[in-house]
């Protein structure tokens, strides 16, 4: 079997449409788990969210995978809302930064969608690793994409995933000390955050995807 080590446009488009998909059938799973240590509004934001970037997607042509991202966090940001809407549409906005020009999606560009997509969500939501929040999924599922960015892109996405879903349930262990959930104080134990669970899920269906035809 042949390793896959990018996609052109769209492959890249039809990946994202998979990625949406998977995100609205996730509500219940994102609902559930914001209702542990939040007011569980998360997953039905989110399903709203990508239910619009399914429509953006499946209408739409796109040139390169700037445009591509930078259409998804717009549509993100004016169809969630609130923080959410915020932080995940900032993730693909400013994901899109250098990638204006291209239009193949390999490891390389996986890298720049992360870590720039990961410095953005830092300046915005002002969030550091250890605040029990997307960041302790995406920064290190950022670090290992730059570590791989020269790896084939089924590959790089295998580990960036793991990464991030190790960082996930690595939020139970902390206590929440921005946000909503930082009221609960200890009570936000033992539950992981619904953001970074949603930055893991976005991944393993990138993942998903591309592994089905390697």
């Amino acid at each position: 079997m042949m390793a896959r080590s990018q996609l052109g446009m769209p492959e890249t488009q039809e990946m994202f449409v998979h990625l949406s998909k998977g995100m609205v059938e996730s509500k219940d799973l994102l609902t559930q788990a914001d209702k542990a240590i939040g007011d569980g509004d998360h997953g039905v934001g989110m399903a709203r969210g990508f239910e619009a970037v399914l429509q953006k997607l499946q209408g739409g042509d796109f040139a390169t995978i700037g445009e591509l991202l930078k259409a998804v966090g717009m549509t993100l940001m004016t169809s969630i809302g609130g923080a959410s809407g915020a932080v995940f549409g900032t993730l693909f906005r400013g994901g899109a930064k250098q990638l204006g020009d291209r239009s193949i999606f390999d490891a390389e560009v996986l890298s720049l969608l992360l870590v720039d997509g990961l410095d953005a969500v830092k300046v915005r939501g002002k969030a550091k690793p250890g605040d029990k929040t997307m960041v302790d999924a995406l920064e290190p599922a950022a670090f290992k994409s730059h570590e791989l960015r020269s790896a084939p892109l089924d590959e790089s996405l295998a580990a960036v995933t793991e990464a991030a879903r190790q960082g996930m349930e690595g939020t139970k262990e902390i206590v929440a000390t921005i946000g909503k959930a930082k009221t609960l104080g200890d009570r936000s134990l033992g539950h992981p955050d619904p953001g970074a669970i949603s930055t893991y899920l976005m991944l393993e269906f990138m993942r998903e995807y591309v592994a089905r035809d390697a």
